[in-house]
Parts: C-alpha cells; structure tokens; sequence
C-alpha cells in the first residue's frame, strides 16, 4: 500500500485529524513543523462554515499549530465561490454565521431577506421556525439550495451538537427540494482547495480521520487519500464506513506519527 503515491501537496482535516476541540492530537503540531521544514505544500480544509479563516487559523495556534488564514480553506468560502461563478452578484438569503456571511459579502454577494436567488445555509445556532419557514418560501419559489456541509452532528466540550446538515435536512423536508452540498464528501470544497493551491487532483494527499467526509470527499476528486485513525472512523467501525463509501483509503495510519515516518522514507527514494 502506498507505491506510487508523490508528496506533492497535502489537504488536511482539522477536527480529529489535528485537534479534538479545544485539544490538540499529539503530533499535529510536529507534523505541521515537518511540512513548513520540508517546504511541501499544503491547506487545512474543514467542512466548518461558521468561523472565518483567521479565527480557524487562531484557534489552530492557540493549541500550538503553526497556522496563517490564507492556509484555511472553509466550506463557507468553497461555497461563495460556486455562488459566486454561477451568479456574480447574486442575492442571497443567508442562515449561518460569521464566516459564511463574511465569506458571501467577500465573493461580492448582495445578503438580502426578501426574493434571493440562493439561500446558503451553514451552521446557525440561533436558527429558529420564522427562518425555517422563510427559506421553505424562497427555494420553493425558485431559489437555489446551497449547504455548506451536511454534517449531521458536531463535537463540543458538551458532547454531540447538531450540525449544519441537520438544520438542511429540515429545510429539505420543508421545501422538498435537495440541496447542492459543497463541503465533504462532496467534492466541491477539494476541488476548491486544489485551485487554490493550482495543483492537480493526482498531486494532493487527503489526510483526514472520517472515511465518510475525508476519505470519501479526496476519492470524489480523484486525489489519493490518507487515513488516520485518531477520530470518527476506527478499526472497529472500519469495514462498516469503507461498505458505505464505497471506497478505500490509499493509505492508513494509527496517527500522525506513523504518516511522518512513512513521509521521510519517501522523501529519501
């Protein structure tokens, strides 16, 4: 496993790939070190749409990985982007938070509450039925329906939380119609990191801990792909995540510290 893989660039997950919340993954802050040291090109790519790139980079230096914003690529970015080339300009009706309407107003989107001509909706925990019921009006009139990610649940200090793709999944009930997902496993969002790093899908390394995002989203783009089992996905629940993708990571680590090893062995050859 593993011949015929160049280090070119890497896409890396966050959370349980470098981090658990507020903890970093031991290694992660070493691994980044390696990367910086070796000059190997590489992003952080997170489904997370509610926090803009320089708070996502903050956070990753607070727990002592060496992280700049222009290094952070979001799904609330990825998904500006796609409005943003569909429709420059456009009127959207936004349900998120900072990042994704800073993202949206970024990409010379017009944020608007009446008639959009997109509704994009992330993460939004003061989401509430008046919005709900706004958002079922407008797709139903014929606005298009962007999700950020459809991540179901989310992590906190608390436990699970609910996460963006479940706050669609209401709205699709609601509306009856599908979204257009942008982040994992879609492959929307690494298609957009990789233009931005101006690399070819067969040069990037996917490095994530989730075979149904991570692994699914680097396989849907045609990257090769990384997995560390440090998060979601775990020896015990492997075979069952890799029956529901429908696919195998290229490589498999039990941490960032067995892909470093394998990393300086390639660098030599």
């Amino acid at each position: 496993m593993g011949e015929g893989i160049a280090i070119k660039s890497l896409l890396i997950d966050l959370d349980g790939t470098l981090y658990h919340g507020k903890r970093m993954i031991k290694g992660a802050d070493l691994f980044i070190s390696r990367l910086r040291s070796e000059q190997i090109p590489y992003a952080y790519v997170t489904n997370n749409a509610s926090r803009t790139p320089e708070s996502v980079a903050e956070h990753l230096v607070r727990m002592g990985i060496e992280a700049v914003s222009h290094e952070v690529y979001t799904s609330a970015l990825a998904a500006a982007q796609y409005v943003a080339q569909q429709s420059p300009g456009a009127h959207v009706y936004c349900i998120g938070e900072t990042g994704l309407r800073e993202a949206l107003m970024g990409a010379g989107l017009q944020l608007v509450q009446d008639h959009p001509d997109y509704v994009v909706q992330g993460i939004d925990r003061q989401f509430t039925y008046e919005t709900l019921a706004a958002a079922m009006r407008w797709i139903r009139e014929g606005a298009t329906f962007i999700l950020t990610n459809p991540d179901l649940q989310l992590p906190s200090d608390d436990g699970l939380t609910p996460g963006a793709g479940t706050i669609g999944a209401a709205i699709e009930a609601a509306s009856q119609v599908k979204p257009v997902v942008i982040g994992k496993p879609s492959s929307v969002l690494m298609n957009y990191a990789l233009n931005r790093l101006n690399i070819r899908a067969d040069e990037a390394l996917v490095v994530g801990d989730n075979m149904l995002t991570d692994i699914a989203a680097g396989a849907a783009a045609g990257c090769k792909t990384v997995l560390i089992l440090s998060g979601v996905t775990t020896r015990a629940n492997l075979d069952e995540h890799i029956r529901a993708v429908g696919v195998k990571p290229d490589l498999m680590f039990e941490n960032l510290e067995e892909l470093q090893g394998w990393m300086k062995e390639e660098l030599k050859s």
